[in-house]
């Protein structure tokens, strides 16, 4: 006999668990059908916490061989790989029970089956032999790397963020392939815990989404570290060969072999939706699997949603849960929900941070919108100054006519922690000149928006400190 739930969600990570949290609030009979990493999904389990645990060992260590300071000599660290690794899997293990697993014995309306599920129409799916139907659906599968077709790869041992992470033996050398925000975390922090890293980008620049001054100063420091990074690189072929992964690359019309003892691909995501039978439910997807919805994370099918990094929308933990939350809202509660990700903040965690929020120069011209922005060097803020730590710099994008604040970029070590004040501002239509009148407290990072502001109209090379 099939077993009726109010709904079934087939996931179990972050939107998972905001679904599954919502629907018990709402007392809704719910089953949570986990098939692939274990509960947590991608963020707890190989994304999130382990990488930015490993940024911040790294981190330490550079801070051990590197002082600005005359009167400080680093004297180095003794890195011992294996301990950290170990670590980093107590601390997933810990975040795990605690944020996920801890939080069962109170969803009393939730059910938790682990194996693999599959639609057989749109209200029913199969589990480990047994029908299970939901009023409501929602897919909540996630992605996963996006392996490219290189000639050779499938021959060829090669690791993911998924297994990386997950290696107590510190490679040698790792090629990383692909140049994104994945890449580049893992690229530096590994080379910061002694690792040679050669980092090869099939386009001209890495992170080619962001215009040319970000993704150029990135580079910069990052070379600076011992990055090796080649853009403008497409691997024709991958082989093993006397215990190496090598790799012909063909660089500017040139050909070049590369290698090192590991082979990493981080060439973006696909969506976790091959094995679903989401045909059988008649549910839409487009590229790379992900599940088409609309601004109300409504499928095709109006009784099943998609939520999480198996939609068409940012793939980030903290979307994830937001959709989760809604979805069941706008399935049970007739609510009409949309999702807005117009001012939606991000991160990529290497040193310098890059981060944004709201438009970029290019993005404003493709809308029409009229802008100007103003770019402030951290070599003009005191903050940086006085830590001998001017990497970077703070750009923000205004309407030239209304003198609305439209978006920023910033690349700066823990620029991130500016995001939610240009964020907020641009939500609720703050002018530049009310952020350039806002009082920002003196040697502190948020004093760098500040200047920002205020450089639309003054040069701020002319000003005194705390100057207005």
């Amino acid at each position: 006999m099939e077993q009726q739930f109010d709904l079934i969600i087939i996931g179990g990570g972050s939107a998972a668990f905001a679904a599954a949290i919502r629907a018990n609030d709402l007392q809704l009979s719910t089953l949570m059908v986990n098939g692939g990493l274990p509960l947590g999904g991608t963020c707890v389990n190989v994304g999130c916490v382990p990488s930015k645990f490993l940024i911040r060992a790294a981190e330490s260590v550079r801070h051990s061989m590197h002082s600005p300071f005359d009167g400080v000599q680093p004297k180095g660290a003794e890195v011992n790989f294996k301990s950290i690794i170990q670590q980093k899997k107590a601390l997933v293990s810990e975040m795990q029970s605690r944020k996920y697993l801890d939080l069962l014995a109170d969803l009393k309306n939730l059910t938790v089956l682990e194996g693999h599920a599959e639609f057989a129409d749109k209200n029913t799916v199969t589990v480990n032999g047994e029908s299970y139907k939901g009023i409501k659906i929602a897919i909540a599968t996630g992605s996963t790397t996006f392996i490219p077709p290189i000639d050779g790869l499938s021959d060829t041992p090669y690791l993911t963020n998924d297994t990386l992470f997950d290696m107590e033996e510190q490679p040698d050398s790792l090629l990383i392939v692909g140049g994104g925000y994945i890449g580049l975390e893992m690229a530096q922090l590994y080379n910061r815990l002694g690792t040679r890293v050669t980092v090869v980008e099939a386009l001209d620049r890495v992170l080619a989404t962001e215009e040319t001054d970000v993704t150029d100063e990135l580079t910069r420091h990052l070379s600076a570290e011992g990055v090796d990074i080649r853009t403008g690189a497409a691997i024709r072929r991958v082989w093993q060969e006397s215990g190496m992964v090598k790799a012909d690359v063909e660089v500017n019309g040139q050909n070049q072999t590369l290698e090192a003892s590991h082979l990493v691909v981080a060439t973006g995501r696909k969506a976790n939706t091959d094995s679903l039978g989401l045909d059988k439910a008649g549910v839409e997807t487009g590229r790379k699997g992900h599940v088409m919805v609309n601004e109300y994370l409504e499928t095709n099918v109006p009784n099943i949603y998609a939520i999480g990094d198996v939609n068409t929308h940012p793939p980030f933990v903290y979307t994830a849960a937001y959709e989760g939350t809604t979805a069941v809202g706008n399935a049970f509660q007739g609510a009409s929900h949309k999702v807005d990700y117009s001012v939606l903040p991000w991160v990529v965690f290497t040193d310098p941070q890059v981060a944004g929020v709201g438009m970029d120069e290019e993005q404003a011209k493709q809308k029409g919108v009229p802008y100007e922005a103003s770019v402030m060097p951290l070599s003009e803020v005191p903050r940086s100054i006085a830590a001998l730590d001017t990497r970077g710099f703070i750009k923000l994008i205004r309407n030239s006519e209304t003198d609305q604040l439209i978006g920023a970029r910033i690349v700066a070590p823990e620029g991130s922690e500016l995001t939610m004040e240009l964020s907020l501002a641009i939500r609720y239509g703050i002018t530049v000149k009310e952020l350039a009148s806002a009082l920002h407290p003196y040697l502190t990072l948020a004093e760098g928006v500040k200047l920002a502001a205020m450089s639309f109209t003054k040069d701020v090379k002319k000003m005194s400190c705390c100057a207005g």
